[in-house]
């Protein structure tokens, strides 16, 4: 199935879809735009086994691979389509659900239409370094949101930003994994613009935890905790940062189409 959130893009397989071991060759097959579906990333739908001692509402594993085959800890604009996903298909009934990550497990709040919820944890501090572009060097904010990013707060027009290239971080050896960096103009008080160049994909029409980012950089500016929208080039989203320090992320999750994969595809 082919779904989005915000048109952060991703091809979801359903349980039992595909080889046992999803290999980078296959994702990159799927994921690319001219000869297979299309995608910025893979989710694998993976039954969990809770007869071990589990938490039994657990009965889901997010598997989310990047575009270009390397494994992501999470995917914040992605897990609200996994979660649309299993609604759809009657794997889960409307409400509430616990789905595991790399991350850890995940709450997410799905209606029977409309847009959904995620509790994504806790935002954490990572060390600043400095971002390299070839049209310029940026002061870049650390966060981890499960995933590493840079945020570069207070750019007078995002649209100005040449995200051709992957940005670098400075140091290099601060982000041994690779890092997500997004780009911020500041609207207004709980308003914001962003751009994100995301790793093993390039530059994106939305990123989840990007968003997060860079709405709880913005707000750590000013020691504040609030709700901000921060609009990206696919949509909106909004991300309320909670004074328990955990960050809800709420934005559409849409399936577009579905269909068969030819298992040549697998081996090509």
């Amino acid at each position: 199935m082919k779904g989005h959130g915000t048109e952060n893009d991703f091809v979801v397989l359903p349980p039992g879809a595909g080889p046992a071991e999803l290999g980078a060759g296959l994702v990159r097959a799927l994921c690319d735009r001219r000869r297979g579906i299309g995608a910025d990333g893979v989710l694998r739908v993976v039954p969990v086994d809770a007869h071990g001692g589990g938490d039994p509402d657990v009965r889901w594993l997010m598997d989310y691979r990047n575009a270009d085959g390397g494994i992501a800890e999470m995917c914040g604009n992605g897990i609200r389509v996994f979660a649309r996903f299993l609604v759809t298909e009657g794997l889960e009934q409307p409400g509430r659900l616990r789905i595991a990550t790399r991350d850890g497990v995940k709450t997410v709040d799905v209606p029977v239409v409309g847009d959904v919820t995620v509790d994504m944890g806790v935002a954490t501090p990572l060390p600043d370094a400095k971002v390299q572009l070839a049209t310029g060097r940026y002061d870049g904010i650390g966060w981890s949101m499960g995933n590493p990013h840079l945020v570069v707060l207070d750019v007078a027009d995002v649209a100005a930003i040449d995200l051709t290239s992957a940005p670098t971080p400075d140091p290099v050896e601060a982000f041994p994994d690779g890092v997500n960096v997004e780009f911020v103009q500041r609207l207004d008080d709980r308003r914001v613009r962003m751009r994100v160049h995301e790793r093993g994909v390039g530059e994106t029409r939305s990123c989840g935890t990007g968003a997060c980012a860079a709405a709880v950089a913005a707000m750590a500016q000013r020691a504040e905790r609030t709700s901000y929208d921060v609009e990206v080039p696919g949509g909106t989203l909004q991300v309320e940062w909670k004074s328990d320090g955990a960050v809800l992320l709420t934005g559409p999750a849409v399936l577009v189409a579905e269909g068969e994969v030819d298992e040549r595809l697998a081996r090509s």
